[in-house]
C-alpha cells in the first residue's frame, strides 16, 4: 500500500460512526494552520474526489470560499458533484482548530463553515493538534507510526520532498529509521550515487537541471554522506575522495566501474589527473583507478609479448604464463571496459593458445589424430580468433600476431606434414557415395560454407543456449579441400550418374550449380533458395519432404577480410542459428548442418612453397591442378570424384602463393576434419509482445498487449521466473483484442510490488514488467 492510499484512508475513517445511534457527520473538517499540506493537495485530492479546498473561487479545481463550500456540500453547486455513500472532506489551508471555536469571534470569511464543527468531525490528532507531516508519519494512532529523526534538517528534508513521499510503499518505509538524508535522497530520484557521478561528470548540467529544492537536497546529501558540498568544493576536489576510494566512496568507484561509458567527462577528468607516487612496488589496487598507469603497462605487455618470437616455444610458453600472472588482473580494471586494455584481453585466449598447442597433434594414424583433435586440438584454433578478436589497432596487431607465430605456427605445420605423410588414399577420408549415418527421412540439410570444427562447436553451443538439442559430429573433408569439390560429397545426391569425373574448368567441380539443383529435385529434395532462409518468417514450406539450403558464408568473408574473419565470425554464426531455429520452427524435425571444407587462419601470413607456373593448369592458394607429363617433385593425391586425377597439395601448412593469411584446399586438420551438426527440438520463434496498457480497478488487474497472443497466458508473481511465487489464483489466457486480467484475492497484498508476466505455451516468460498492487503504475 503507498503512503497516500494509507493517508486517504485515515482520512475517511475520522467519519466512522455508529449508525444505529450515530448520525452520519456532515463532512469533515481539515484545519491546516501551517499550509503545511496545501503543496501536495492537488496530489491528494486526485485520490480524494470528495476533498474540497477552502481558496479562490476556482470550481474547475474544486476549490471556492465557504460560502460555495457550504453550497457544494448541501449538492446545489452545479459540476460539483459528490459521493452520496461519503462524508465530503473539506481541507481549510491557513485555519487552525481553535479559529473555528468561538464563532462570535470567527473570522467573517469562515462563519458559514463554523457551525459545521458541530454537525460534522475533525480530522486531526488526538491531543487536537492539526495533522502536521511528520507527525502523521510517527504517531502511532491515527497515523503511520514510523520512525523519523525529529532534528530541524529532517523536518525541512521531509517537506521538501513530500510529493514523492506520498508514492512510496508504506512497508518500504516501516523498520527503519528516516532521516534528512533518506528524505533528500527520495527528493533527487532515490540513487544518490548515481547523482554524484553525473555531478562530478556534468557539473553544471547537473545543476542547472534539476528544482532548487532538488539541488538542495543534493549538497545535503554529499555533505553527510560523501563529505563535500557541491557549492562550497570543486569536482576536481571530489575527484581526490573518489580516486582514494574511502567509505562511502567505494561504491561510487563501484558504480562508476559497471557502467564507464555513461560517464565520458569523467574518464576525461582522470585522464588529466596526475597519478600519486606509489612507490616502487605499488599494489594493483591502488594502480587500478589511473588510465595513464594502465597504459604504461600496456606498453610493457606489448614490448614483451614482441620478444616472444626470439624465443624457443618452451620458453615463449613460460614466459606468457608469467605475463598472464602480471597483466592478467587488469582485465577486471575499468579501463579494460573502456577498450584501453586490448593486450591485456588478449592475455587469455593467448594463454589458452599457449596450453594448447604444448601438445602435439603429430602422432599415429589418421583417425588417431582426428580423434585428438575433436577432442582437445580445436581449442588451439578456437583461442587463435578470440585473441585475434581483440586486435584493435595496429601496434596491438604487432605484438598479437608475434605470440601466435610463437606458439602456432610449428605445431599446426608438424601436425599437417605428419598427417600428409601417414594418409591412405582410399582408406581414409571421406567416403565417395556413403550417406552420412546421421541422415533422416524428411530433414532439413543446410549447407555452411566454411564451418571449420571451431566455429561449428561455437554455433553448437549458440543453439544449446536457445534451449535446442543439438549432436555434434564430425567426419573428414574431401580432397582437395575446396568448395567445388567439398559441397558435392556432403549432399544427398550419391550415386549419380551425371556426375562427372574431369573437373569442370579445373575448378575441383564434378558439377554445375544448375545441375546439382536438378539433381536435388529428382532425388525428392526441395531446394530452398537463399531469399526464402533470409525470410523464413514471412515463407510457409512445406516441411512434409526434405529440403537443401544454404546460408553463411564464413569461407567467401575469410578470403575477404583475411585475419579479420576473427572478429567477424561471431556476428556470422549468430545468423546462421537464428536460421537454424527458424527452419525447426517452420515444423522441420531435425535440420543437419554440413559443411565442404575448413580452413587455414596465420596472421602475418602462412609460409608459402614454390611451384612453378609453367607446371600447373591451375594454382590456388594450396592445391593445384599439375599439367600432364610435369615433372615436379610436390606431393600429389587423388582426387575425390576419381581416383586416377591426381592434384598436388602444398606440404604442411605452406601455401604456393605468397601473403596468404587465410586459405584452404590442402590437407591438414584445420583444413580437413570438418563438423556435422544434428539440430533438433522445440524451436518455437516467440513472436514480439509489448505490454501496452496495464490497469488497476482494485485488486483486478488488466492487461493489454501489442502482438500475437495466441497460447500466451497472463500471471502476477513475486518472482517472475519463478511459477510458484504467483499472486493470483489462476493465470488467465488472452481474449480477441489482446486483453486479459487476473484477481489477486488476499487483500492484505494491496500496494506490495510484483512482477506482471507473460508466458508461452512452454512456460517461458516472453515479457514481464514491474507494478504495484491495486495502484496504476
Amino acid at each position: 500500500m503507498l503512503l497516500l492510499e494509507k493517508m486517504v484512508e485515515q482520512i475517511r475513517n475520522a467519519a466512522a460512526h455508529n449508525p444505529e445511534v450515530q448520525v452520519a457527520p456532515a463532512c469533515i473538517l481539515w484545519p491546516d494552520r501551517e499550509r503545511l499540506w496545501e503543496p501536495v493537495i492537488n496530489q491528494i485530492q486526485s485520490a480524494l474526489p470528495e476533498l474540497l479546498v477552502l481558496g479562490e473561487y476556482a470550481p474547475e479545481e474544486r476549490r471556492g470560499p465557504a460560502i460555495w463550500l457550504r453550497c457544494a456540500i448541501a449538492g446545489t453547486v452545479e459540476g460539483v458533484a459528490l459521493d452520496e455513500g461519503r462524508a465530503p472532506i473539506l481541507y481549510l489551508p491557513g485555519v487552525g482548530r481553535q479559529d473555528l471555536r468561538a464563532i462570535s469571534e470567527c473570522p467573517e470569511a469562515l462563519k458559514p463553515l463554523a457551525e459545521l464543527q458541530y454537525r460534522g468531525v475533525l480530522w486531526s490528532q488526538v491531543n487536537a493538534k492539526d495533522w502536521t507531516p511528520r507527525a502523521f508519519l510517527t504517531t502511532e494512532q491515527g497515523g503511520l507510526g514510523l520512525d523519523v529523526a525529529r532534528d530541524a534538517a529532517t523536518r525541512q528534508a521531509l517537506h521538501a520532498a513530500l510529493p514523492r513521499l506520498l508514492k512510496e510503499s508504506l512497508g518500504s518505509l516501516q523498520g527503519r529509521h528516516l532521516d534528512g538524508d533518506d528524505f533528500n535522497t527520495l527528493l533527487m530520484g532515490g540513487d544518490p550515487v548515481r547523482d554524484v557521478l553525473e555531478w562530478l561528470s556534468q557539473p553544471d548540467a547537473v545543476k542547472a537541471s534539476g528544482s532548487s529544492p532538488e539541488w538542495q537536497a543534493f549538497c545535503q546529501v554529499c555533505h553527510s554522506q560523501y563529505g563535500i558540498h557541491p557549492e562550497r568544493q570543486t569536482p576536481l576536489e571530489a575527484l581526490t575522495y573518489l580516486t582514494q576510494r574511502q567509505g562511502a566512496w567505494s561504491t561510487v568507484w563501484a558504480r562508476f566501474c559497471e557502467a564507464p561509458h555513461r560517464y565520458p567527462q569523467l574518464v576525461e577528468q582522470l585522464r588529466q589527473q596526475a597519478p600519486p607516487d606509489l612507490g616502487l612496488f605499488p599494489e594493483a589496487e591502488d594502480m587500478q583507478v589511473w588510465p595513464q598507469l594502465n597504459q604504461q603497462e600496456e606498453e610493457k605487455l606489448y614490448h614483451a609479448l614482441c620478444e616472444l618470437g626470439n624465443l624457443p616455444a618452451p620458453q615463449a610458453r613460460a614466459r606468457l604464463d608469467a605475463l598472464e600472472k602480471d597483466h592478467g588482473g587488469r582485465r577486471d580494471w575499468v579501463w579494460a571496459e573502456l577498450g584501453e586494455s586490448p593486450l591485456a584481453m588478449a592475455l587469455a585466449p593467448l594463454s589458452l593458445l599457449a596450453k594448447a598447442t604444448q601438445r602435439s597433434l603429430a602422432g599415429g594414424q589418421a583417425d588417431d589424430m582426428h580423434r585428438a583433435y575433436v577432442q582437445e586440438g580445436w581449442k588451439a584454433d578456437d583461442a587463435l580468433l578470440k585473441a585475434l578478436a581483440e586486435v584493435t589497432g595496429q601496434r596491438e596487431q604487432e605484438a598479437v600476431f608475434t605470440a601466435i607465430r610463437a606458439f602456432y605456427l610449428s605445431w599446426a605445420d608438424d601436425a599437417a606434414r605428419h598427417l600428409q605423410h601417414v594418409w591412405r588414399p582410399g582408406v581414409d577420408g571421406l567416403k565417395r557415395d556413403e550417406p552420412s549415418p546421421h541422415a533422416r527421412q524428411g530433414e532439413c540439410v543446410l549447407f555452411v560454407d566454411g564451418l571449420r570444427l571451431d566455429c561449428g562447436k561455437r554455433l553448437a553451443k549458440r543453439l544449446s543456449q536457445r534451449g535446442l538439442n543439438v549432436v555434434e559430429h564430425s567426419t573428414w573433408s574431401a580432397l582437395p579441400s575446396v568448395t567445388g569439390t567439398g559441397k558435392y560429397a556432403v549432399a544427398p545426391i550419391f550415386g549419380s550418374s551425371a556426375i562427372k569425373e574431369e573437373p569442370e574448368s579445373y575448378q575441383f567441380t564434378p558439377i554445375t550449380p544448375h545441375l546439382f539443383k536438378k539433381l536435388l529435385r529428382d532425388n525428392g529434395w526441395q531446394v530452398l533458395e537463399r531469399r526464402q532462409v533470409e525470410q523464413l518468417h514471412k515463407e510457409t514450406l512445406d516441411t512434409s519432404q526434405p529440403a537443401w539450403c544454404e546460408f553463411g558464408d564464413i569461407d567467401h568473408a575469410g578470403h575477404e577480410s583475411g585475419w579479420k574473419l576473427a572478429q567477424r565470425v561471431d556476428a556470422m554464426l549468430a545468423e546462421v542459428a537464428e536460421r537454424i531455429q527458424a527452419l525447426l520452427a517452420q515444423g522441420w524435425a531435425q535440420v543437419r548442418i554440413v559443411t565442404d571444407h575448413g580452413w587455414l587462419l596465420m596472421p602475418g601470413e602462412l609460409p608459402k612453397t614454390e611451384l612453378s607456373a609453367s607446371l600447373v593448369d591451375s594454382k590456388w592458394g594450396r592445391c593445384a591442378s599439375v599439367k600432364s607429363g610435369a615433372n615436379t617433385a610436390t606431393v600429389r593425391f587423388p582426387w575425390y570424384w576419381n581416383e586416377q586425377v591426381h592434384f598436388a597439395l602444398a606440404e604442411g601448412v605452406y601455401c604456393f602463393k605468397a601473403g596468404e593469411s587465410y586459405t584452404h584446399g590442402g590437407l591438414s586438420l584445420q583444413e580437413c576434419v570438418t563438423p556435422e551438426l544434428v539440430v533438433t527440438g522445440s524451436a518455437e520463434i516467440t513472436p514480439l509482445v509489448v505490454i501496452d496498457e496495464l490497469v488497476w480497478k482494485g485488486m483486478r488487474c488488466t492487461v493489454r498487449v501489442e502482438g500475437e497472443t495466441d497460447g500466451l497466458m497472463l500471471d502476477l508473481r513475486r518472482h517472475a521466473a519463478d511459477p510458484s511465487t504467483s499472486l493470483v489464483l489462476s493465470s488467465k489466457p488472452f481474449k480477441a483484442g489482446g486483453k486479459a486480467s487476473v484477481v489477486v484475492d488476499d487483500d492484505d497484498l494491496e500496494g506490495e510490488a510484483s512482477q506482471v508476466v507473460i508466458v508461452n505455451e512452454a512456460g517461458h516468460v516472453v515479457a514481464q514488467c514491474l507494478t504495484t498492487i491495486g495502484t496504476d503504475d
